[in-house]
């Protein structure tokens, strides 16, 4: 059976606030085109012919949900979000049968331009190696290192980039190995700041597969043209097999 006609879940964690876009509501719920970044980014996951559901990690109180596009979709299931990222990623995995799903891909709600393309070789790359792993994107600037005694930020240092790559999700892993390398590093205390540096705690190894740069994170309020370009771009290119 072809890799890509097997159905997966994605987990969506979407209760953080967005403090950097300094919007009067969580950066999800801002709006490119009449439509907000979440349902931006939850049809663009759901429209891959390999993903049949999506897990949203929401916030307990949550008052914009209820009013978006994508309240009622019957290919979405709603768990309750944690107070760290992590935690809500916990949550969903909590709500995965790993019998049915052994795979889970995590994705970040604020990445409305990811393209089919890249999920699928990611699919394919993960599945064909046995083996966990993440889109990323090597560094093409010239990376500094900050003095960390300094009130000011100075530099102390250039770091050889060759070696260096921007994380990028989704992220793809066994469902029982991701679950137990959370809650290991849990236990220990551990911050965990995406499902790769839980893989890695956990002594696993994770492909890094190389993904468009235009698979940005809003995360600032300039970051909203960039991504509302990107996403007319890849509507009106017709050799971009994505649907936005």
């Amino acid at each position: 059976m072809d890799i890509l006609n097997q159905q997966f879940t994605v987990i969506v964690p979407a209760a953080g606030v967005g403090k950097r876009m300094l919007a009067s509501c969580p950066k999800q719920y801002l709006q490119i085109n009449n439509e907000t970044i979440l349902a931006h980014t939850v049809n663009r996951l759901l429209s891959h012919k390999s993903i049949a559901k999506v897990i949203l990690a929401l916030g307990d109180n949550d008052e914009y949900f209820a009013h978006t596009s994508l309240a009622q979709h019957p290919d979405i299931i709603r768990v309750s979000g944690g107070v760290e990222r992590v935690d809500s990623v916990l949550n969903g995995l909590y709500a995965v049968d790993d019998k049915k799903c052994p795979w889970v891909l995590v994705h970040d709600a604020a990445r409305p331009c990811v393209t089919h393309k890249d999920i699928d070789q990611l699919i394919k790359q993960c599945l064909a190696q046995n083996t966990g792993g993440l889109l990323a994107a090597p560094v093409v600037d010239t990376m500094k290192q900050c003095e960390s005694t300094s009130s000011v930020p100075k530099v102390s240092s250039t770091v050889d980039r060759t070696q260096l790559w921007h994380a990028l999700t989704p992220q793809m892993y066994k469902t029982v190995e991701l679950r137990q390398a959370i809650e290991q590093a849990q236990r220990k205390g551990i911050t965990i700041t995406d499902e790769s540096s839980a893989i890695e705690l956990a002594g696993l190894e994770s492909l890094l597969v190389s993904a468009s740069r235009e698979n940005i994170k809003i995360t600032r309020p300039e970051d909203l043209a960039l991504a509302a370009f990107y996403l007319e771009q890849q509507k009106n290119n017709i050799e971009d097999d994505v649907c936005a």
